[in-house]
């Protein structure tokens, strides 16, 4: 009976408990019904509210705004003052004040109203985009600040930081109290203080209180960002703000470079012992002690402090980088814990002479290094020791531990008990293409990889095209090289005298091919790069400075380690044939080394041809940019200068005489162009690289086939260094002589002839290129370089280009200088039995009309058909003899 009651009662409980879900169920489903039921009523019952702009005094006067407000199809009313906001107030309306000046009585009576106030820019801004106006619980001018999370630091008035969070405010910013990630930008009116710090380590721009301030002067300005680069770095706080700097232990010429960044980095610097100043800082390699005791209050750094404040773009933590002096205690402490002034010292001393010797057998015997502990990673290695050479041993980890530390008999390899000098040479190959990978690492390790890091501290150093432009095809470069050490290490390990080392380098030839000449090509623009970016921006220069210093660069420059590629052929070259001389004969590697010596000239030919045609192709781009309107047919694979020439026009063709002519003579044409009147802006690359001013003007590119004779003009007391060229061009009928006066006597006329002559010639496929020339006399082609440089002639030519400046500023057309003789030439033609066609009659009655306006016959217009009949007679006759 008992059990059957349990069972009830617990038959009883469960099935209670399945109601109860039940019933649960059936009143959610019901509460759900009921809230739909609700909503829809509410939907159909409660009105909408509908947003209206209310444009106060002077907002209601702008037609800008209020074709805005109608483009985001916005109602909108107009309101004098605030009385009319009582009559204006209805629950059918959201209302949203439109206010031209936020500091005006009838802002701050709308912003005690808890009103929603808006600017005009926030209009504007949403009728570009199409957008509705942004709802915000402040007052809200503009969207200069949108999305950017402030904190401020270092401010004692508090008036002050009111105003400034309130600007941040009607700007759309947000602000924290207490600094933390999501925080963009820290408002700093000191260099001092927690936040301050973390905003360094984080990479925060920490900016001056004049940021906010200037950003609210350009409220409105459309499209303004308080956060743009350019706007945001001209108010960002210097790394040494507030800071008073002293040197010591530096050179006159590093400590007066120190003192001017100093300057340009927003600090100050005063003599050693000043006690106004904050920061000493010392050379720790080459001062020992201080000369004075610094005070408390003066921090005592390490030229790193100074140099990594630049490159972060932020005044760095001093206890990083405290100077320690030689005799601090805990120095003492550790010299005298290794001191060999102990019982046990000869013990010590007999233990280090054993390891040196055993250090100077490992040398003369094996070209590996000893197996490295993990704590000494920055010691040199037994290879940058048996190097003769000048270079540094990277101590930077690259990636895969060497082959030669991960095999158990590579300090206990057989060694023939009398090497051989072909051993030798095999070993210094190895030694040196193993010192040379390890620079490339440091190349890449220590400059390129860090300055193409993303979210750099003060952001990039240098752009990506910089970059590109310094380093080139270093990795592809060191890629090649980590496979030649490799193989030359195992053929080194497993060494025998019949092992090939010619093959490795035939093996990795098509390689060097792809990846050399690309570098060796644009060396001296990678120098470029890097001493015009140094002088430019400091951050640069302090990055340098610091890595530089760094044992891994042997105390070489980056200038000074990027030349090793251009080095490193050729010295391979020279071990190779030092290697050869010392194979026998019979032994099959002296055929394969003589192929790898040539595949290695063949590479070299081929970097240097490579060098040559890239040098000629930048010629012709300088030329491109150096002349104004310079055709651009002129760049071509195919062309390349030969030669440039300053001379003055002593014709009237191609420019006016006394005209500076400058001519480049290409290996199949001839670029005229003269010397600009007006320098026209700086040119700037897409790049942002500035390039000088084009000074010349393109006049003509002529083929060199189009050139007839070339007029070697004798020397007379009217005519010195002149020369001419017949030309016939394929416009013209009839020969035309353009005559030149050499300025230079850098090169010989006589040369320059021959020269011209020779390309010429093979321009049109001949081979006597000395008949192309002919000596006249000056009189008889009229030419004479007679008071040329005379203030008569100078003010002559003034005068003539002043005419024509008069006549083309009467003529309504502005008709060049071809048409006026081709419509002239028409006009003669229609004497000889043509009547003058419509066209015609309207030039003609133009050119009247303009020389009656003028008031007299333009002398540039009435000289011109007896100018080209005399010419074409003077030419006819001269060469006759000629053609």
């Amino acid at each position: 009976m008992a059990e059957n009651s349990v069972l009830t009662s617990t038959t009883g409980r469960t099935s209670l408990a399945d109601s109860s879900i039940f019933d649960s169920k059936v009143t959610e489903i019901s509460k759900e019904n009921l809230l739909i039921e609700s909503t829809s009523y509410v939907e159909e019952e409660m009105p909408q509210i509908e947003t209206r702009v209310i444009l106060v005094q002077e907002a209601g006067k702008q037609e800008e705004l209020i074709k805005a407000l109608k483009d985001i199809k916005v109602g909108f009313v107009k309101m004098e003052s605030v009385e009319e906001f009582e009559g204006l107030d209805s629950p059918e309306f959201e209302n949203v004040f439109v206010v031209m000046d936020f500091q005006d009585s009838v802002f701050n009576d709308l912003y005690k109203a808890d009103c929603r106030v808006i600017g005009p820019p926030i209009v504007l801004n949403c009728s570009q985009k199409g957008e509705p106006l942004p709802f915000s619980c402040r007052p809200l001018y503009c969207t200069s600040m949108m999305n950017l999370v402030l904190c401020f630091t270092g401010f004692r008035k508090k008036e002050e930081l009111v105003r400034l969070v309130t600007l941040v405010h009607h700007m759309g910013g947000v602000i924290r109290k207490d600094f933390n990630s999501k925080v963009t930008h820290l408002v700093a009116n000191c260099t001092q203080g927690e936040k301050f710090r973390v905003a360094v380590s984080l990479g925060t721009p920490i900016m001056k209180p004049e940021w906010i301030y200037k950003a609210w002067e350009r409220r409105n300005e459309q499209d303004f960002c308080a956060a743009v680069d350019d706007f945001r770095n001209e108010f960002k706080v210097p790394p040494f703000q507030d800071c008073i700097l002293s040197f010591l232990g530096f050179s006159d010429e590093e400590k007066t470079n120190m003192e001017e960044m100093t300057e340009m980095q927003g600090g100050k610097y005063l003599p050693l012992g000043d006690e106004r100043c904050t920061h000493l800082v010392v050379e720790e390699n080459i001062v020992k002690d201080l000369p004075f005791e610094p005070s408390k209050k003066l921090y005592v750094v390490k030229q790193e402090w100074f140099w990594g404040s630049i490159q972060m773009d932020a005044r760095a933590g001093e206890t990083m980088y405290l100077y320690e002096k030689a005799n601090t205690p805990e120095l003492k402490k550790s010299v005298s814990m290794l001191s060999l002034n102990t019982p046990n010292s000869n013990r010590k001393r007999r233990r280090l002479k054993e390891t040196l010797a055993q250090l100077s057998r490992e040398t003369d015997v094996s070209p590996f290094p000893p197996r490295k502990r993990p704590s000494a990673e920055h010691s040199l290695s037994i290879g940058s020791l048996l190097d003769i050479s000048n270079t540094p041993e990277s101590s930077i980890n690259y990636g895969d531990t060497p082959k030669s530390c991960t095999k158990s008999s590579k300090n206990s390899t057989p060694v023939p008990s009398k090497q051989s000098a072909r051993w030798q040479v095999a070993k210094e190959l190895y030694q040196t293409e193993s010192n040379y990978v390890n620079i490339l690492a440091t190349i890449i390790q220590l400059f390129q990889v860090p300055l193409e890091e993303e979210g750099q501290c003060g952001g990039r150093i240098l752009a990506p095209e910089e970059i590109k432009t310094i380093f080139g095809s270093i990795p592809d470069i060191f890629d090649v090289h980590t496979k030649i050490k490799d193989d030359l290490e195992d053929l080194i390990v497993n060494w025998d005298e019949s092992k090939s080392i010619g093959d490795i380098f035939l093996k990795y030839s098509k390689d060097l091919v792809k990846t050399y000449p690309p570098f060796v090509n644009f060396f001296e623009m990678s120098k470029e790069t890097i001493i015009k970016c140094e002088k430019q921006k400091p951050r640069f220069h302090a990055f340098l400075k610091i890595n530089q210093a760094k044992p891994e660069c042997g105390r070489q420059s980056l200038v000074e380690l990027l030349i090793r590629p251009v080095q490193r052929l050729p010295s391979v070259a020279l071990l190779l044939n030092d290697l050869k001389k010392h194979t026998a004969d019979e032994n099959p590697d002296k055929s394969t080394l003589e192929k790898a010596i040539g595949s290695l000239k063949e590479v070299m030919m081929h970097i240097n041809e490579d060098k040559r045609k890239t040098e000629a192709q930048k010629q012709i781009f300088d030329v491109v940019y150096e002349v104004d309107g310079c055709p651009a047919n002129l760049l071509s694979s195919h062309r390349s200068l030969i030669q440039r020439v300053e001379t003055i026009s002593l014709g009237e063709h191609p420019c006016d005489r006394g005209e500076q002519v400058t001519l480049f003579l290409f290996n199949d044409c001839l670029e005229i162009a003269r010397k600009r009147h007006k320098v026209i802006g700086t040119f700037r690359s897409p790049h942002g690289q500035t390039r000088p001013p084009a000074s010349l003007k393109h006049v003509h590119l002529m083929p060199l086939s189009q050139i007839k004779k070339v007029l070697d003009i004798r020397e007379t007391e009217d005519c010195h260094n002149a020369f001419g060229l017949l030309v016939r061009p394929p416009t013209e009928q009839a020969n035309v002589l353009l005559s030149f006066q050499m300025t230079s006597d850098e090169l010989p006329k006589e040369n320059w002839l021959k020269m011209l002559c020779r390309h010429v010639a093979n321009t049109i496929c001949k081979a006597d290129a000395e008949n192309l020339i002919y000596t006249a006399d000056p009189e008889s082609f009229e030419v004479n370089t007679k008071d040329m440089d005379s203030t008569l002639s100078r003010a002559s030519r003034a005068i003539k280009k002043t005419s024509k400046k008069v006549t083309r500023a009467f003529s309504f057309s502005k008709t060049p200088k071809r048409a006026l003789r081709r419509a002239f030439m028409t006009s003669h033609g229609s004497v000889e039995g043509r009547s003058p066609s419509s066209n015609d009659k309207h030039v003609m009655s133009r050119l009247s009309s303009t020389s009656s306006l003028a008031g007299i016959p333009s002398p540039s217009l009435v000289s011109l058909p007896s100018f080209f009949e005399r010419r074409s007679h003077t030419l006819s006759r001269s060469t006759t003899h000629l053609i």
